[in-house]
């Protein structure tokens, strides 16, 4: 049921978007929602991108770089909550049910591997605001944070665009059908590389 309506509700705003692209607000519907999906909002920024890179061809890397920019900027925003909620909310729960050793344990672990972990969410269908949210809650470095922010969701908003730019319409359905899958591919065949030249 839940998948269902939230399916029609992506489609319904599809439709919105792609109605809109050719007018001057368009851009700041893909800046907005941008935002907001790296910290609360469900709708991912690509069902905006996706009909006004067809609608402006010959804007497709500048609108990739203003879904770029303010999906980060909401990623601090999210990071910003996870903060807020780990000091005035989850520490005292933690502390009153005697687990704040196992939260440090986890904390260490994610700082370990943060980057990682937020560059893969970054870039794959997994949501963003989870780990935006989760990093602020554990203090991860902001630096790391930012640079993988910027490289995972600059990564995810050019390869669209430039999909696009390069294929056009015939390109769209198979984004649409395929972008979780093309995205993991990308993070798994980058891991390894990663792997291999240390093992080099």
């Amino acid at each position: 049921m839940f998948v269902k309506l939230y399916n029609k509700t992506i489609k319904r705003i599809y439709d919105w978007a792609l109605h809109i692209s050719s007018k001057p607000n368009a851009v700041w519907l893909l800046i907005a929602i941008s935002f907001m999906e790296s910290s609360f909002f469900p709708i991912p920024p690509d069902v905006v991108l996706i009909p006004l890179v067809l609608a402006q061809r010959e804007k497709a890397f500048r609108l990739a770089m203003y879904c770029t920019v303010a999906s980060v900027f909401g990623g601090y925003f999210g990071y910003f909550i996870g903060w807020v909620l780990d000091e005035s909310v989850l520490n005292p729960i933690l502390v009153r049910y005697g687990m704040m050793d196992a939260f440090n344990t986890f904390k260490g672990w994610y700082h370990e591997f943060g980057a990682w972990i937020v560059f893969t969410a970054g870039l794959t269908p997994f949501p963003y605001k989870v780990v935006t949210i989760a990093s602020g809650a554990v203090d991860l470095n902001l630096g790391v944070f930012t640079i993988a922010s910027v490289l995972s969701r600059g990564g995810r908003f050019f390869l669209v665009a430039w999909l696009l730019w390069k294929w056009g319409a015939p390109m769209k359905a198979y984004i649409e059908k395929n972008l979780g899958w093309l995205s993991i591919l990308f993070v798994v065949l980058l891991i390894g590389s990663f792997f291999l030249i240390k093992l080099m």
